[in-house]
């Protein structure tokens, strides 16, 4: 009677299973873009009435960018806190309309035609 060899199970080398990120859930958030772009298009009309409202709201961007960077706290929304971190394109975004409220304030001062208060001309020298 012949023998059986004993039975061996058969292995195959496989790469260890990685766990799928559910393409559901966010890591980042992109809520800032519209709300700093409507921002600083309100800054670029108020700039030719008052440049005092474009610097503040200039302000207000850079502040907000800031503080993007360094905690979850967004001064641009209604609960103060987010529950994801705002993503690297939108504190871009927050930051680049602050720094074009800027350019544009200046380069109105510097031609001469921005209005320091609504309805006061700065004499020209």
């Amino acid at each position: 009677m012949a023998t059986r060899p004993a039975y061996a199970p058969r292995t195959v080398l496989r790469p260890p299973r990685r766990a799928v990120a559910s393409p559901l859930v966010r890591r980042r958030s992109h809520a800032a873009i519209p709300v700093a772009l409507g921002v600083m298009v309100v800054g670029l009309v108020l700039a030719s009435d008052s440049v005092l409202l474009a610097v503040f709201l200039g302000l207000a961007l850079l502040g907000a960018a800031l503080s993007f960077l360094s905690t979850r706290l967004n001064p641009l929304s209604v609960g103060f806190y987010l529950p994801v971190k705002p993503s690297w394109s939108a504190i871009g975004v927050v930051a680049l309309g602050g720094l074009v409220l800027f350019a544009t304030v200046y380069l109105a001062w510097v031609h001469g035609t921005a209005q320091l208060v609504p309805g006061v001309r700065v004499p020209k020298p």
